[in-house]
This record gives C-alpha cells, sequence and structure tokens, in this order.
C-alpha cells in the first residue's frame, strides 16, 4: 500500500471495503435466509455495487 498514490489510496480502500461489505452481506443471506454459499454470487453482487458506487459519484475507484 505503501507504494500506491495518495489520491487512488482512497479509491483501493473503497473497494476494500465494498468487498467486505459484499461478502457480509451474502454471508449473512447464507445464515439467515438459506441461501446457498457461492462465489459467483459475491462477484455480482460486487459488480452491481461497485456500478452503483460510480453513478453515484465515487472517482478514484478505478
Amino acid at each position: 500500500m505503501k507504494k500506491i498514490r495518495k489520491e487512488r489510496k482512497k479509491g483501493v480502500n473503497s473497494l476494500i471495503i465494498l468487498a467486505a461489505w459484499s461478502i457480509s452481506k451474502h454471508c449473512n443471506a447464507c445464515v439467515f435466509e438459506g441461501v446457498t454459499p457461492s462465489v459467483n454470487t459475491i462477484l455480482c453482487a460486487l459488480k452491481e455495487e461497485f456500478g452503483v458506487f460510480c453513478l453515484a459519484g465515487a472517482k478514484k475507484l478505478l
């Protein structure tokens, strides 16, 4: 992380938080709603959330 420029660091941090949120949300769905665990489902949800973040104006994600 030290070699990443300051302006990019915010974007990387946001992506890490977004990934953790997607995993946590899927885990809760598996436990409380009986959803079958699936990496593919997490990746699809992460892609959707990423798109929403970009539409909402998140700039340094890319």
